[in-house]
């Protein structure tokens, strides 16, 4: 067992579990030395994931390496670690390096961000077939399973197959799932046509399944009926109170107004829901604390834990005054508790308790089309586009990463409308021209993810910033 100092001198230490930049950042010019542990070496701003996934962006212009990022903060580090339990009264964390060799944090303060992940209502069988995306892994997995079934459609010769092939699925018609299937529209119907010779590729069935009666569930009626519109204009078919009930390799099964109903497709992507990450139900079960039906944990109104004042929980992981799951408030959360550490240290101990300051939410729907709810405005078409990407761009990190990612939207959104990043990268195990089953395994390099809770929390807005606390 390895004991990891943070210094050799008596100054506070804190350690932040997960996606706690704000937090870091907050602390830069306190007394402390800050350990930052993650079990990726890079900081993921969220909200553009599924443009990796559609091979606009490459991961590394939304994802900068951690060590990167605060290298110019002299009093803090980086850890690559996975956090497998806390011992609260001894103030340690228990971590593994890459190696598998065991790890102890001692802190005095401890900040625990460790975010969401996918919840499939119970039914975790349906990972298998029905990929979701959290990681920046998950989006290249999705990136080729998406390039993937054009080139197995190209290949195959039987129509039914191919048709199969040619069939998108995605399940969850929120923010995330209105932005995928948006893509996968405009991939099959503008980018892709003149890439084939044998196949169509505006002949794709593109399905968007929601459960809730319209889409993105938490938008004004006004911003779901343009959405909608958009969607179908898009040639995309929306089954609004629809409910997926059964998966296999090959198919879906639904139940809607109709009944049920089963769809041949080779291609399922997950958005329907997130849960807690599993290190809350870890911290409560060294706390005492409670947590809610989606795994959350409950802290007190400055966001530590009851009975722990030290030890912090930030983000999609806590249950705190019915705040979404989304990013703003993780962020909000995050700085909050770097600048409560910090007053602490200089002795101020009567810091207000955390509030929220809503700046609203956005979704792309596809070129120059999207829905803003924001700023008190209920914005929608291309003025929305502008203020979704004006935004975004403004949360990356580095003007390096802001620039190359305005000048990758302008070459693959506006002058060219093609994707520059459609490189398929995952081996495949069998002889995929004669129709066998996807290789649905990761990468050599390994699951970034973490094994679903399983009871779920509704799909919330898509916050107008990043997940990290």
């Amino acid at each position: 067992m390895s004991a990891i100092q943070t210094t050799a001198t008596p100054r506070h230490r804190v350690v932040v579990v997960g996606g706690g930049l704000n937090v870091v950042r907050a602390l830069e010019h306190a007394d402390a030395e800050v350990t930052v542990v993650d079990r990726t070496n890079h900081h993921l701003f969220q909200p553009l994931l599924y443009q990796v996934a559609a091979g606009i962006l490459p991961p590394g212009l939304i994802a900068p390496a951690l060590r990167s990022v605060i290298k110019k903060q002299a009093n803090a580090r980086a850890l690559l670690a996975d956090v497998h339990d806390f011992d609260l009264d001894r103030r340690v964390v228990h971590a593994e390096g890459p190696d598998g060799q065991p790890l102890e944090l001692p802190y005095d303060s401890l900040v625990v961000a460790a975010g969401a992940t996918h919840s499939y209502f119970g039914r975790d069988e349906f990972a298998e077939y029905a990929p979701g995306m959290k990681t920046s892994e998950d989006a290249r997995h999705l990136r080729d399973q998406i390039l993937l079934a054009f080139e197995m459609a190209e290949l195959s010769t039987d129509s039914a197959e191919r048709a199969e092939w040619l069939t998108f699925v995605v399940i969850g018609a929120g923010p995330t799932g209105v932005e995928l299937v948006g893509q996968v529209a405009e991939l099959a119907h503008s980018v892709l046509p003149r890439d084939y010779r044998s196949i169509d590729t505006r002949e794709a069935r593109i399905l968007l399944l929601e459960g809730a009666p319209s889409v993105l569930p938490p938008f004004a009626p006004k911003l779901q009926a343009y959405t909608h519109r958009r969607l179908e204009k898009m040639g995309v078919e929306i089954r609004t109170g629809t409910l997926a009930i059964g998966m296999d390799d090959r198919s879906v099964t639904v139940k809607g107004p109709d009944g049920e109903e089963t769809i041949r497709t080779r291609t399922r992507i997950w958005a329907a829901g997130v849960a807690a990450s599993p290190l809350a139900t870890l911290l409560a079960r060294s706390s005492g604390a409670d947590t809610d039906r989606a795994g959350r944990i409950a802290v007190n109104p400055d966001c530590s834990l009851p009975g722990h004042a030290e030890v912090f929980a930030v983000g999609d992981m806590v249950s705190l005054n019915k705040l979404p799951g989304i990013a703003q408030p993780a962020m909000q959360e995050g700085k909050y508790v770097g600048k409560l550490i910090k007053a602490r240290l200089s002795g101020d101990q009567n810091v207000e308790p955390f509030t929220y300051f809503d700046k609203g939410s956005m979704a792309t729907i596809g070129y120059k089309s999207a829905v803003a709810d924001a700023f008190g405005m209920k914005v929608t078409g291309f003025l929305a586009y502008v203020m979704w990407g004006f935004i975004h761009v403004l949360y990356l990190i580095g003007w390096g990463n802001r620039l190359g990612t305005l000048y990758t939207w302008l070459r693959a959104l506006v002058f060219t409308k093609n994707r520059g990043h459609r490189i398929i990268t995952f081996e495949q195990a069998n002889d995929q021209a004669q129709g066998h089953r996807l290789n649905a395994g990761r990468p050599a390099a390994g699951d970034a993810g973490v094994r679903p809770v399983q009871t779920p929390v509704q799909p919330s807005a898509q916050p107008v910033s990043e997940r990290a606390g």
